[in-house]
C-alpha cells in the first residue's frame, strides 16, 4: 500500500495544507526551520498515531490551538482509504486522539491493524548507539509494539505498576504492612516483566539471525534485568532501604557489537562514527524486514536529511534500499547528487 497524499491542519507549523506524494521518491526541500521534519512527522503520526520528536504530544497541535488533524490516503490505483487521526488538548499538557478509518471511529488498535507500517531514518539516530540504555530501550519497545500487539498492553501494565509500587515503597510507614500492600503489585510487574523481557530477548535472536550488512558483521547482546518473585524477595531488604524498585525490564541494555574475525568490539565505545551509523542502518534494515514478515507489506521508508550526514559507503547503501520502496527524504538541496537517476516528486516549503 502506498502513501498517496496527506492533510495537515493546527499541526506543528502547518494551518491547513495538503501535500501529494510520488509512488516512488518525494523529496521535501526547503532551507532550515520551514518545517520538512514536522511534514515527515505529519505522515509519521498519520500511519503510527504518534508522533517521533517527543513524548509530550501537545506540542504537535499549533501553539494557542485546542485541537488538530492529521489525515493520509493510503491504498494503490484502484481503491484507496482515509485515515484520519484527532488530536484535542485537554489540558495544558495533556492531549486525547480519535482514530478514524474511512470516517468510521476506530480504536487506536484497530487503527495500527488497518494501516500501512512505515520505518524513519534520521541522523538522531545515532543516540540508539551513542545514548543511553534509555534510549536503546524505547527503540526495541517501539519496533515490538508495532510486530506484537499484546507488547504495548503489557509495557504500559508493567509502568503502571512499577509506579504504583514505587509510591508505596516511597511512603510506607508501618514496615510490618509493606508486604501485604506490595503483593498486589508484585504479582503485577511479575506477570508483565516475563512478557516483555521473553519478547525483547525474541527479537534479538532474530536480529542475531540476520547479523549482516554491507560486507560487516554485527550482533546483540541482552543485558537483561529479570523480574521474578523469587528476586524480589532477594532485592526486598535493600529496597526498603532505597525506597524504589531496584530490579525489572526499566533496567534491561543491550550491548552493539562489531565483528572482525574472531574478535568483537563494542561500538558504543570503540566504534568510529561511520561503523555506527551502520550499526543504525542494521538495526532500520532488519526492522523493514520483520515488518515485511509479519505483515507482508512493504513499509514506507521517511529520511530525515540523512544525506547530509554520511559517508559515500552509507550513501550507497541507502540508495540500494530506497530503490525498493516509496520513499520520503528531506533535504536543504534540491540537487541531490544521489537521486540524479531517480524518479522523483518535488515537495517545495
Amino acid at each position: 500500500m502506498l502513501l498517496s497524499k496527506i492533510h495537515l491542519h493546527n499541526f506543528r507549523n502547518f494551518k491547513d495544507s495538503k501535500f501529494d506524494f510520488g509512488s516512488s521518491l518525494t523529496l521535501i526541500v526547503g532551507d532550515n526551520a520551514r518545517g520538512k521534519t514536522s511534514l515527515l512527522e505529519g505522515m509519521y503520526t498519520g500511519i503510527h498515531g504518534r508522533g517521533f520528536r517527543e513524548s509530550r504530544e501537545f506540542e504537535l497541535i499549533t501553539w494557542h490551538e485546542a485541537q488538530a488533524l492529521v489525515e493520509v490516503w493510503i491504498g494503490d490505483r484502484e481503491v484507496e482509504t482515509i485515515f484520519q487521526v484527532n488530536l484535542q488538548k485537554i489540558e495544558a499538557d495533556r492531549v486525547e486522539k480519535t482514530f478514524y478509518v474511512s470516517k468510521s471511529k476506530k480504536s487506536y488498535f484497530q487503527y495500527k491493524r488497518l494501516q500501512t507500517k512505515a520505518v524513519l531514518f534520521s541522523p538522531e539516530q545515532i543516540s540508539l548507539i551513542t545514548g543511553s540504555p534509555g534510549r536503546r530501550r524505547r527503540y526495541f519497545d517501539e519496533v515490538l509494539t508495532t510486530i506484537d500487539k499484546n507488547y504495548g498492553k503489557h509495557l504500559r501494565n508493567y509502568e503502571n505498576a512499577l509506579r504504583q509500587r514505587n509510591k508505596i515503597l516511597e511512603n510506607y510507614i508501618d514496615e510490618s504492612e509493606l508486604e501485604s500492600e506490595l503483593e498486589f503489585w508484585d504479582q503485577s510487574i511479575v506477570s508483565d516483566a516475563v512478557y516483555i523481557t521473553a519478547k525483547r530477548a525474541s527479537y534479538i535472536e532474530y536480529l542475531n539471525k540476520h547479523p549482516q550488512v554491507d560486507g560487516k558483521k554485527f550482533s546483540l547482546d541482552y543485558k537483561k534485568d529479570e523480574c521474578t518473585k523469587d528476586r524480589l524477595e532477594e532485592v526486598f531488604s535493600l529496597e526498603k532501604r532505597l525506597r524504589r524498585t531496584t530490579i525489572g525490564p526499566q533496567k534491561d541494555d543491550v550491548v552493539i557489537y562489531l565483528h572482525d574475525g574472531n574478535d568483537k568490539k563494542d561500538i558504543h565505545l570503540y566504534g568510529s562514527r561511520s561503523e555506527q551509523r551502520l550499526a543504525v542502518f542494521w538495526l532500520k534494515l532488519n526492522e523493514i524486514r520483520i515488518i515485511e514478515e509479519n505483515y507482508e507489506v512493504s513499509p514506507v521508508l521517511l529520511l530525515d536529511d540523512v544525506f547530509s550526514e554520511l559517508d559515500v559507503s552509507n550513501k550507497k547503501l541507502v540508495m540500494r534500499v530506497i530503490e525498493e520502496y516509496q520513499t520520503v527524504i528531506t533535504s536543504t538541496d534540491d540537487h541531490l547528487e544521489e537521486l540524479a537517476r531517480m524518479p522523483e516528486k518535488v515537495i517545495r516549503l
